[in-house]
């Protein structure tokens, strides 16, 4: 008997639980597909299904959704609401089923994550692995199995991450969201350009999420996106610290042009804030990157 073919798109969604995803399914015996990495063919598919006002990530996303679509049985796609009433997702993690639903004639394999109404994410992976056959204990069990081997690996990251702190060599933190950092369309180039340049780059994602949720208050009292607020945390954690800060923001993205703007007005280290849009080329980027480099390598010397 043939394995049920599961498509996962690299986008959003994935840089968040991608890997748990696939150890989950993989020990349930499914076969997972996973997108390619953002080209421009991905993302031009992506923007003929979106509409105009949509943000570069969920145009980049709806492109990952179409490579999918004739490549697999179903596509995962959850829908997540909040992990508790101060720590709201974007809306488009809680609208993309509907919008995928209503773009493309596919099977969705779907959950919801909506913590202020109790649906956790425990209940939801193991009522997904009942629906793919598996009794409800051996769900459990093997969803906490996958928990435990992404949370050893995310503490790695997280010691990794802190070590660089440490370094004498330039520090940037780079703030964003996971699926605009590490995309090889949207924040690669980015990413690539500063370790070009010998940068010590510092992820803003890969800090204590409870810790930097919680000392997020520092800068913003009000603010209510979950991961706007562990951004805004790893800023207030490291910004004695670095040498400067660095934000790529999807353009135009609700969440980041108001917890960015609040929270730039009062830093007191050099910061950049990159907005990337769907067009192609860096040009106008590097340049941009190229003189801010200049001004922190200046004000170091004159420190």
């Amino acid at each position: 008997m043939d394995k049920v073919k599961i498509g996962i798109p690299r986008s959003m969604y994935y840089y968040y639980y991608g890997n748990l995803w696939q150890q989950f399914l993989k020990a349930l015996d499914c076969e997972v597909v996973v997108s390619p990495i953002t080209n421009k063919q991905i993302m031009e598919l992506g923007m003929k299904y979106a509409n105009d006002e949509m943000c570069v990530s969920m145009k980049n996303y709806i492109g990952h959704v179409a490579y999918l679509k004739d490549k697999c049985d179903y596509i995962l796609i959850p829908r997540i609401d909040n992990y508790g009433i101060d720590n709201q997702t974007c809306t488009n993690f809680l609208a993309t089923y509907d919008i995928i639903h209503n773009l493309f004639p596919i099977q969705i394999l779907s959950y919801n994550i909506d913590v202020a109404h109790k649906e956790t994410e425990e209940r939801a992976m193991i009522e997904l692995g009942m629906r793919l056959g598996c009794s409800k204990q051996s769900s459990k069990r093997i969803y906490e199995e996958a928990k435990d081997i992404i949370e050893n690996q995310k503490e790695k990251n997280i010691q990794k991450n802190m070590a660089k702190l440490k370094s004498n060599r330039l520090k940037i933190l780079v703030v964003g969201h996971p699926y605009n950092i590490y995309d090889a369309y949207i924040g690669d180039p980015i990413i690539k350009y500063l370790k070009k340049q010998d940068v010590e780059i510092i992820y803003s994602d890969e800090f204590n999420s409870y810790m930097t949720n919680r000392i997020s208050n520092s800068l913003s009292h009000e603010l209510y996106f979950k991961y706007s607020k562990e951004n805004i945390g790893a800023i207030a954690l490291v910004q004695n610290i670095v040498d400067g800060i660095l934000f790529i923001t999807s353009f135009p993205c609700g969440p980041d042009s108001l917890a960015n703007e609040l929270v730039m007005r009062k830093l007191k280290v050099p910061y950049i804030n990159l907005i990337v849009d769907d067009m192609d080329g860096n040009a106008g980027i590097e340049t941009r990157l190229e003189s801010f480099l200049d001004i922190l390598e200046r004000k170091r010397i004159h420190e």
